[in-house]
């Protein structure tokens, strides 16, 4: 069964295809800069299950229907052309990094070893190539790609199409749907939207750039019951 997300208008995420669900933690160092994730609980679901996209659901992170309470608003505004005609690139002499900046889930993995931008120059030295690829990797939104600056080939780690509730404790906020392995994710008036390795979604409901993260999670600080216990 092929794996799918179906935005639902102003209602809810339907996850179908047999995704296994989890929740992550996002790790920090000492600097508090983020480093890692922790799998932190495997949810039992069905080949067939929704999550909230509205934020106000009280079974979070699955829909209870709380989006028609509160008249949610769940309007797609993101913007529908391919990754590759709105990144800018960055090009260094052994390795490059593509950057659609409008997808940042404000993860932070960009941060440690003086910021990711700031080692593409560098990517020559050995030690810097070793570090670089496996931390851009760990963007969730997929804003950031790392590439091969001879060939052109993208340097992207292989996923399993899995969905993860993402949790931030150093930022003390619960963050976005995490979506790996190219799973469909069709809109609400039936686009398929670009498949991607890595994509966060929205789950705030406050998103500029549904139905994907654009960080307002950490600016409103939104938390939910399954933060609350880390």
């Amino acid at each position: 069964m092929n794996s799918k997300i179906k935005v639902i208008q102003d209602g809810p995420y339907l996850v179908s295809g047999g995704v296994p669900l989890r929740e992550k933690l996002i790790v920090a160092n000492s600097e508090g800069e983020s480093i890692d994730y922790q799998v932190s609980r495997e949810f039992e679901v069905s080949s067939e299950f929704a999550l909230c996209r509205c934020g106000k659901s009280s079974n979070k992170p699955f829909c209870d229907g709380s989006h028609a309470g509160v008249g949610f608003d769940g309007s797609e505004t993101a913007d529908r052309a391919p990754y590759a005609h709105r990144a800018e690139l960055f090009r260094g002499p052994y390795l490059s990094l593509t950057d659609q900046e409008g997808l940042c889930a404000f993860a932070r993995f960009c941060d440690p070893n003086g910021r990711v931008w700031n080692q593409v120059e560098k990517s020559d030295i050995p030690q810097v190539a070793d570090t670089f690829v496996p931390q851009v990797n760990k963007c969730p939104a997929g804003r950031l790609v790392p590439w091969e600056t001879q060939s052109g080939m993208s340097l992207e780690q292989a996923r399993d199409p899995q969905v993860s509730i993402l949790q931030d404790p150093e930022k003390q906020c619960s963050g976005p749907i995490w979506v790996e392995g190219g799973i469909s994710i069709e809109a609400a008036d039936g686009f398929i939207y670009e498949s991607r390795n890595r994509v966060t979604l929205c789950r705030c409901g406050q998103s500029g750039n549904k139905p994907f993260c654009d960080g307002t999670h950490a600016a409103i600080g939104f938390r939910d019951e399954l933060g609350e216990q880390i």
